[in-house]
């Protein structure tokens, strides 16, 4: 199977109660990062190592996501517009993605497993891919998607340390020698998203509205010893507060944000 027929799922019909100084207005996955939404970041990230057929669960506020792909080329580029026949002469080449977007309706307050069994008949391929849309990272799509063939399991989920949300000291003779705003924890391993599935993973769902696929479902994986675990050491980050949309928006003005792998790639291929 050819990498680019794999779809790609990502979860967009979340509240986000918890950042809702931004989700009062949109969903969570159209909150920006550099006057982009996360969204796209994520989807940057998956099209940067050729997975570019794309299935959005949409929910709450899923007609702003709707909005922004049907204008997607008008957000991104200059454009003439002729007013007597609404005609638009697009003048560069900004927005034109290679991509392949369908927007599904995945209901208003369902969970995330609900929303993964509705969208079952757009999945026809042996297994597919499927993240959060509040989550960046530097992970390596190709290397996750190998080592899901190389456990031959149901699933895999990456892995990865958390962020703690105190900052770190790092101490000596009662002097601070090392302050870490959010450091990595070093133990401990949590879910990052980043999943893979075998399509056998809609028989562990079912129409329940209520059903979120990381309880029963995984914990079912895991006991039957269908989980496999890809561990992920680079960046990962969540934005699930107000204080992670300061901080991501803060790594990506300062140019330190890592989960830009499309243009760090290019950066590196231009100065070799």
């Amino acid at each position: 199977m050819k990498k680019e027929d794999i779809p790609v799922v990502i979860l967009c019909g979340g509240r986000g109660t918890r950042l809702r100084e931004e989700t009062e207005y949109k969903p969570k996955p159209m909150v920006e990062i550099g006057e982009k939404p996360i969204l796209w970041h994520i989807m940057k990230i998956y099209s940067f190592y050729g997975f570019n057929k794309f299935i959005l669960c949409l929910g709450y506020k899923g007609w702003i996501i709707k909005e922004y792909f049907l204008q997607y080329r008008e957000f991104m580029s200059d454009f003439t517009l002729h007013m007597c026949d609404g005609r638009k002469q697009f003048h560069n080449d900004l927005g034109l993605e290679n991509w392949k977007v369908t927007l599904a309706e995945t209901g208003y307050d369902t969970y995330t497993g609900y929303r993964v069994y509705k969208i079952k008949d757009y999945i026809n391929t042996p297994l597919f891919m499927l993240t959060y849309g509040d989550g960046v990272g530097d992970i390596n799509i190709d290397k996750l998607l190998e080592y899901h063939y190389k456990m031959g399991k149901i699933a895999t989920v990456t892995g990865v340390h958390p962020t703690s949300r105190y900052g770190e000291i790092e101490l000596k003779n009662g002097l601070a020698v090392e302050f870490n705003e959010k450091p990595t924890v070093k133990e401990g391993v949590v879910s990052g998203g980043f999943f893979v599935f075998n399509k056998e993973f809609f028989d562990y769902l079912s129409d329940d509205p209520k059903l979120y696929f990381e309880e029963e479902p995984l914990r079912r994986l895991a006991r039957e010893g269908e989980l496999a675990v890809y561990l992920h050491e680079g960046c990962w980050y969540s934005m699930d507060t107000y204080r992670d949309y300061l901080f991501l928006n803060s790594l990506w003005k300062s140019g330190k944000a890592r989960w830009n792998v499309w243009e760090r790639k290019k950066v590196e291929v231009d100065t070799t």
